[in-house]
């Protein structure tokens, strides 16, 4: 509890970012379901919180969006997950000696205690997200140089605060003194922190499934048996995880700047392919847990899809949905220096028949109120406690 009492308090805190000016909780907030509410979101050098976030101004404002759609943090902690990210670019592995198959390599700290842990430092290092832009701040310019020389800088700056230093030492038995404080003990803290407040494990269907018959309406009922039948959804959304934590394409329509590679041309995201170089991967993208998933709108690895009934109509019928869909259904607060980019995807007809084509689901017709159903079953995954977490919102925490 003491690990995870520190990580509440470094969660909420700029001190973790490079310009000292957005924290954790700024991508990943409670009141929208732990992540921000929008399709892409303002990273590094934004002002405000969730749907009403602004992309800054001056020579502080934003360069680009994140490229990707803020996932939720529920049952991150859970035992059984062995991979993350929307590409799996981490995963438990020993290729390089390290327990992981992560972007800093060999590089990676030793002593991390969960690939959680391992998760939480990714966005310190990461320009858009938390660390800024080259020549702002040191923490970007080590990083710059090589991935893992911006971690020490940042763990000084906590074990030199009286209050962390003190507070780590007195959680970890590892460290003895506040000049023994590295990264390694600030992202353990987060992860403790994470897992114990968004453990969500009391829906409505954990309670159907423990006995009690009346956790679930009669149309809730319906929908749990299309989810694991007719809908054909269980096939990818299984286990008690809801997700085999494989990779699927499911030609959801592209848009923003992409998780481009080195060599991309243009602003495309080729999903699982990034992190492996297979083609066979293109397009493809982590299967997302779905509890609370009512709760983290909007939906997609870019956020495409505004709500449940649009995505699950996307699920049953990708092409009709691709071709249906329209920029106003992107959640993408106004820049106007970026927004001429937002879409250009779209003139590469090329691109946009490799991504309409590669496709791992096939139709299925359900009816109106058969869809209605599937729904109302996935409102019944939100934990009846997701109001009273262990810690909640720091008082002094400012959006």
């Amino acid at each position: 509890m003491k690990q995870a009492a520190v990580g509440h308090q470094l969660f909420y805190d700029p001190v973790l970012s490079g310009n000292q000016n957005i924290s954790c909780a700024h991508c990943h907030h409670p009141d929208f379901g732990t992540s921000d509410g929008l399709s892409l979101g303002i990273g590094e050098g934004g002002e405000g919180l969730g749907p009403e976030r602004t992309p800054g101004k001056g020579r502080h404002k934003i360069r680009k969006r994140i490229p990707r759609n803020s996932p939720g943090l529920w049952n991150l902690g859970a035992k059984e997950i062995h991979t993350l990210f929307h590409d799996g670019r981490l995963s438990h592995s020993d290729v390089y000696g390290n327990g992981f198959n992560s972007p800093a390599q060999e590089w990676l700290p030793e002593g991390l205690n969960s690939l959680l842990a391992a998760q939480a430092l990714f966005p310190l290092t990461a320009q858009f997200e938390m660390a800024g832009n080259v020549a702002e701040n040191e923490v970007t310019g080590a990083v710059h140089d090589r991935i893992d020389k911006g971690w020490p800088i940042i763990a000084k700056r906590v074990r030199t605060d009286p209050l962390y230093g003190k507070a780590i030492v007195e959680a970890f038995d590892d460290v003895d003194t506040p000049n023994e404080i590295t990264i390694v003990q600030v992202v353990n803290a987060l992860a403790a922190f994470m897992a114990l407040e968004w453990r969500s494990t009391d829906s409505p269907l954990d309670q159907y499934l423990s006995g009690d018959t009346t956790a679930l309406s009669p149309k809730q009922k319906k929908g749990m048996d299309l989810f694991y039948s007719k809908a054909k959804c269980a096939t990818c959304h299984s286990g008690p995880l809801m997700s085999d934590q494989k990779f699927h394409a499911l030609s959801i329509p592209p848009f923003g700047p992409g998780r481009t590679r080195q060599w991309d041309p243009y602003a495309r995201d080729v999903g699982r392919m990034g992190e492996s170089n297979r083609l066979e991967d293109a397009y493809r993208f982590r299967t997302p847990m779905l509890r609370n998933v009512a709760l983290t709108a909007p939906y997609g690895h870019n956020g495409a899809f505004p709500d449940l009934e649009s995505v699950v109509r996307h699920h049953l019928d990708p092409a009709v949905s691709f071709e249906n869909w329209a920029e106003y259904d992107a959640n993408l607060p106004p820049v106007p220096w970026l927004q001429g980019a937002d879409f250009i995807i779209w003139q590469d007809k090329l691109e946009m028949q490799r991504v309409r084509s590669t496709v791992d689901i096939r139709p299925v017709t359900l009816s109106d109120e058969e869809i209605g159903n599937l729904v109302a079953f996935l409102y019944a995954l939100t934990g009846t406690s997701v109001e009273e977490p262990p810690f909640g919102v720091p008082d002094g925490f400012q959006p």
